[in-house]
């Protein structure tokens, strides 16, 4: 009869023993399916932009590229995102935004007060300057010749240039502003004589009088500005996530070696 209770303690060993193991083993796999590996990312953040902004965004060949491109790759590269970019027109960028459908914009984007009122904006990464663009024979010497009255003036629809040649010429009535979809197309405008001059930011303003004879780059500046990236007011954290990141990459020089890389000291 002893024989027989201890074959069957035995028994109920083995079974126990069995259990336990096969609930560890449920337990692990279950831990395996909802646990990320340490390679795991975070998750997609997608930005939105303009590619139509060198050196700040372009297109080489079908990859977007630029300052704005690595200075997104090297955030999201810090805090274990991955990053897709989408080229949408400039002036659906801040709307696209608030509508949820981009996670944060980068393109180049000034820092303005009524953009303050529709997004966020971080720490700012680089300093902008709006230049104005002429035919090398122009009579348009200065900004404030612009101000004398009847010019046409180019823009890139939705940009600071076309906000402050709307505030400061247009609602003044002291000439037109002809918006265009591309800064290429107010450039081309210029030289076939159907604006006056064009105000656009300073990089993209020499990449376009390199490549066509007969324009130049005016000594005086419509503007100076600070670019940064636009976040949803109602995303607080990825706000704090990106501040986060871009402050380190500021302090440790990443950020100007990505801007000394496409715009060399001069």
């Amino acid at each position: 009869m002893k024989s027989f209770k201890k074959i069957l303690a035995v028994l109920l060993a083995v079974l126990m023993t069995g259990a336990v193991f096969a609930a560890c083993t449920k337990a692990d796999n279950n831990a395996d399916t909802t646990e990320p590996s340490s390679n795991a990312t975070k998750g997609t953040l997608v930005m939105a932009t303009n590619a139509e902004f060198p050196p700040y965004e372009y297109f080489e060949d079908d990859k977007i590229v630029g300052i704005d491109a690595e200075v997104a790759q090297a955030i999201c590269d810090k805090l274990g995102y991955e990053l897709k970019i989408e080229h949408i027109e400039f002036d659906s960028i801040i709307p696209g935004i608030k509508g949820g459908k981009y996670d944060f914009g980068a393109a180049g984007m000034t820092v303005t007060e009524e953009r303050q009122k529709e997004v966020s904006f971080t720490t700012s990464y680089a300093t902008g300057i709006q230049s104005i663009i002429v035919k090398s024979d122009s009579d348009i010497k200065t900004a404030d010749d612009l101000f004398k009255g009847g010019l046409k003036i180019g823009v890139q629809k939705g940009t600071t240039g076309d906000l402050y040649c709307t505030w400061d010429i247009e609602d003044e009535k002291l000439g037109t502003v002809e918006r265009f979809a591309k800064g290429a197309d107010a450039v081309m405008a210029l030289t076939s004589g159907k604006v006056d001059a064009v105000v656009i930011d300073n990089q993209p303003a020499k990449v376009f009088v390199e490549k066509n004879e007969g324009l130049t780059i005016l000594d005086t500046e419509y503007a100076v500005e600070d670019y940064a990236i636009a976040v949803s007011k109602d995303n607080e954290a990825l706000l704090n996530e990106i501040n986060g990141a871009l402050e380190e990459l500021i302090a440790d020089g990443t950020i100007q070696k990505i801007i000394d890389k496409y715009i060399p000291a001069e």
